[in-house]
């Protein structure tokens, strides 16, 4: 058994406690929000008080957070949770940060003499909950082999991709290629309605091609429905490819679909879509054609 403090309990993070709880593990929880709180509630875990409390004593510290300032403000400085950690404990940051905000988590790690893996997460709120989430790892190998035993609870496809900050950039190419899965996907279903074709019939066809995906594996039944229930919000993949584009700017490159599929995804979120689950992409599409979300004409 491995004492876990776990801070972030929110759509993923939440059964991502749960799971390592159900393996056996002593799991501490911590929720900023009144909605995270009664989140940590439900894990099963024990449910503390603060950052610091579950930092305190615990084997491994895992973090799963909205952003980078959140993060940092959890973390770092004098009150932040790693200067509670003993030396030699191991810190796993799931959250969705830039590289350069990880390479920070890690040096600030490294002067308390704890361990530090930068290791962010895809497959949503399903994935999450059935244990088989990507996880592309960040940091030193021996941290990254004292970490497996906790992976493998938690996902399927378990890879050390370099060190600090690399998983994050493999994090970020990640969502730079959901950002434009779903954005086909969705200009695929307007393209279908407009001539007539059942979307159902057309996916089954389109998922066994070389056009298959797990985003249409995950995203054609709220898609194909006009579901968008929160799974992943559009406020948080716009955030992530905010860190896409900072990052092509650090390198100056020049990758001009990924631009295009980021304007898209902040008009969504300025059209008032942001707490609809990024397949909500379909609404937009829908909206510059003139149709509404049940494919009415306007």
């Amino acid at each position: 058994m491995t004492v876990i403090g776990f801070i972030g309990p929110g759509i993923m993070g939440a059964p991502m406690a749960r799971n390592l709880i159900s393996a056996g593990h002593e799991v501490r929880v911590f929720g900023a929000s009144n909605r995270a709180r009664t989140r940590a509630a439900e894990t099963g875990g024990k449910v503390v008080g603060s950052a610091v409390e579950a930092a305190t004593g615990c084997d491994v510290l895992i973090t799963m957070l909205p952003d980078g300032p959140a993060v940092h403000e959890v973390l770092l400085g004098e009150s932040g949770a790693i200067s509670h950690m003993s030396p030699g404990t191991l810190l796993i940051d799931h959250s969705t940060i830039s590289p350069a905000e990880a390479l920070a988590v890690h040096q600030s790690a490294a002067a308390a003499e704890v361990r530090c893996l930068d290791a962010p997460v895809s497959g949503g709120e399903a994935g999450a909950v059935e244990g088989v989430l990507s996880i592309m790892v960040g940091g030193d190998p021996t941290a990254f082999e004292a970490a497996t035993h906790l992976l493998e609870v938690v996902g399927s496809t378990i890879k050390l991709v370099g060190p600090a900050g690399a998983g994050q950039v493999v994090k970020a190419a990640n969502q730079l290629m959901v950002a434009g899965h779903i954005q086909m996907l969705a200009e695929a279903l307007v393209f279908l309605d407009a001539h007539g074709v059942e979307a159902d019939s057309a996916l089954d066809v389109l998922a066994g091609g070389l056009a298959g995906s797990t985003v249409i594996t995950r995203k054609r039944t709220a898609m194909v429905q006009r579901e968008f229930a929160p799974g992943f919000r559009i406020a948080l993949h716009d955030k992530d490819l905010g860190i896409v584009g900072d990052a092509c700017k650090e390198q100056g490159l020049a990758l001009p679909l990924t631009a295009t599929v980021t304007a898209l995804m902040r008009a969504a979120r300025r059209r008032g879509y942001e707490d609809l689950d990024h397949s909500a992409m379909l609404r937009l599409a829908l909206d510059l054609n003139g149709e509404d979300a049940t494919g009415d004409d306007r």
